[in-house]
């Protein structure tokens, strides 16, 4: 039975699923509108504006070179606090929209196939200035942080969902991304789940280089308790729910 899973579970890394997909049935080709490029909000929901990319000022630009040869894995944060302006620099560098190419489809900072960025955005903000300690949800579209709810015990919760992991609980932000799978499936069809994985990717490493210029250091985390994260996200584990997340601080 074991050896059965892990060849499921293998095929599942292989591309030969697209063999079994007729693109010509798929909802695109079918004409159904595509799913919307973040997931909607009520309008008088509190959001709070983030730092254009233009305004940009105070942060130090970093060589290329120096940024992926000291990218490495940081579990010890300072108390040193994240400024708003930093946020909307890690925010923008990992899904901040480029251009907007019609309905349902954008083109930003990070590839994604078809362009479909089936992900979403969840902030568990632990220390950052002028921010009260909750999660939050980032809009691309609007460039903006929308307020999903505050809450003070959030470094232990977030730490309780990644299985004890309490190393978490002194970062200043933790990243963590949801997948809705049928932005992807809308285009893929079964061929979309292990093309959601690889854009987790790009994701997560775009977020890791550029901690490198704002002197903050991340590591990526993929163990966590499934059911637990989806309720600290407030999302229904079905069509939506957590991938992969990512604690943010400062380091020495």
């Amino acid at each position: 039975m074991q050896q059965l899973s892990i060849e499921r579970n293998r095929y599942f890394l292989k591309d030969s699923v697209r063999k079994m997909v007729d693109f010509s049935r798929t909802d695109q080709s079918l004409g159904v509108s595509p799913p919307p490029i973040e997931k909607p909000y009520s309008a008088n929901t509190e959001r709070i504006d983030l730092l254009a990319p233009d305004k940009f000022q105070a942060l130090p630009s970093v060589d290329l070179l120096f940024a992926i040869a000291n990218r490495q894995s940081s579990r010890q944060f300072s108390e040193t606090p994240f400024t708003l302006e930093e946020l909307s620099f890690l925010l923008w560098a990992t899904q901040g929209v480029q251009e907007q190419l019609g309905p349902g489809h954008a083109r930003r900072t990070v590839p994604s196939a078809g362009a479909r960025h089936a992900l979403e955005t969840h902030l568990c903000v632990l220390n950052v200035k002028g921010l009260d300690m909750g999660l939050y949800r980032y809009l691309p579209l609007e460039h903006q942080i929308l307020v999903e709810y505050r809450d003070k015990r959030l470094p232990e919760s977030i730490s309780w969902a990644a299985f004890q992991q309490t190393w978490m609980s002194s970062a200043a932000v933790v990243f963590v991304w949801s997948a809705i799978p049928y932005r992807m499936e809308w285009r893929y069809d079964l061929a979309a789940h292990r093309l959601i994985l690889l854009d987790a990717g790009h994701v997560c490493q775009n977020l890791y280089l550029t901690c490198e210029a704002i002197s903050a250091g991340t590591c990526a985390v993929a163990a966590y308790d499934q059911e637990l994260m989806d309720q600290l996200l407030k999302v229904d584990g079905k069509d939506e729910f957590a991938i992969y997340l990512a604690a943010v601080g400062k380091v020495n």
